[in-house]
């Protein structure tokens, strides 16, 4: 049998849903409310399941790869959000190069940790 994959979609959580909720949105995702503690997150053809649910050692020890074309490009952008200032907990740490590409780095107001990356090849 052969088929074609869709997508692949994680689940992550949030220590205070409302706060993460606007996070995402502000960051320039767009939510669709699948119920009233699960919402999925979604921006062009890559997208997230975001729970109203906390395990400290699980979302702290949680990391996703937002793979980009340009990063310098969605560095500025992303920056620019100021989502540093305006959430608490929320980190960006600046873009570093490596053998295999770049990566810059996102820690939303739970502590989940995003890769912003841009790979050589």
């Amino acid at each position: 049998m052969d088929t074609t994959i869709q997508s692949i979609r994680p689940f992550i959580g949030a220590r205070d849903y409302s706060q993460s909720r606007n996070f995402y949105k502000e960051w320039g995702f767009n939510e669709i409310i699948t119920s009233p503690k699960l919402s999925f997150f979604h921006m062009n053809k890559v997208g997230f399941y975001l729970q109203d649910f906390f395990v400290k050692d699980w979302i702290e020890n949680s990391m996703l790869v937002l793979q980009v074309d340009n990063l310098s490009d969605y560095w500025e952008v992303l920056k620019a959000k100021n989502l540093d200032q305006k959430f608490k907990g929320v980190k960006l740490v600046e873009p570093t190069s490596f053998d295999w590409g770049r990566e810059g780095f996102v820690y939303d107001p739970s502590g989940v940790l995003w890769h912003i990356a841009e790979f050589n090849s």
